[in-house]
């Protein structure tokens, strides 16, 4: 759910005034196919400008901040631990926020490849697999997770993620980015 804010409504009722101003100038016009085409693009423009407005004020009104993001790596269920905290640094109430995780592999250099890196070894259970499956292996993985929600202002909330960490992934690179609204 969008929380808005007094500047979120004070926003929406100008465009409301703008609206209704300018169809009271387009009344003016006696052809009624250019009046309500006139009407028609008055809408248009209020309400596409009302919208871009949202996101701005959203962007600029409702920010979030991560604090200590810490990851572990799980051996034996092949996972990855992210814990940290979130924090309202805006003068608003957050609806929710959501974290993205992008893992990258980082690719091996061209002069040190070794055999065991070359050579794919086969068995029994790749017959049962099809050759799309044996081949998908993506060097970058990207998860969105939500972190919080209804965050107050100045209010820390902890947060934990577990994710799945490909076994082949090697000097891995974690990218988090943090979208609030």
């Amino acid at each position: 759910m969008i929380y808005l804010t007094i500047v979120h409504w004070l926003v929406l009722l100008f465009f409301l005034a703008l609206f209704i101003l300018l169809v009271i100038i387009s009344r003016k016009e006696t052809r009624p196919n250019v009046f309500w085409s006139m009407v028609f693009a008055s809408f248009l423009v209020t309400t596409t400008a009302a919208v871009f407005s949202m996101f701005v004020l959203d962007k600029y009104t409702k920010k979030g901040k991560l604090l200590s993001v810490e990851n572990h790596r799980i051996l034996r269920t092949e996972e990855i631990i992210f814990k940290g905290k979130v924090q309202n640094v805006g003068k608003f109430m957050i609806g929710k926020c959501k974290l993205t995780i992008k893992m990258i592999n980082n690719p091996v250099e061209s002069g040190k490849l070794s055999g065991s890196q070359i050579y794919q070894p086969s068995g029994f259970g790749n017959f049962l697999k099809s050759k799309k499956e044996l081949k998908e292996r993506p060097n970058t993985i990207k998860r969105e997770f939500i972190v919080a929600k209804r965050l107050k202002p100045d209010e820390t909330r902890p947060f934990t993620i577990r994710m799945h960490y490909p076994p082949y992934f090697t000097k891995t690179r974690l990218i988090y980015k943090l979208h609030c609204h």
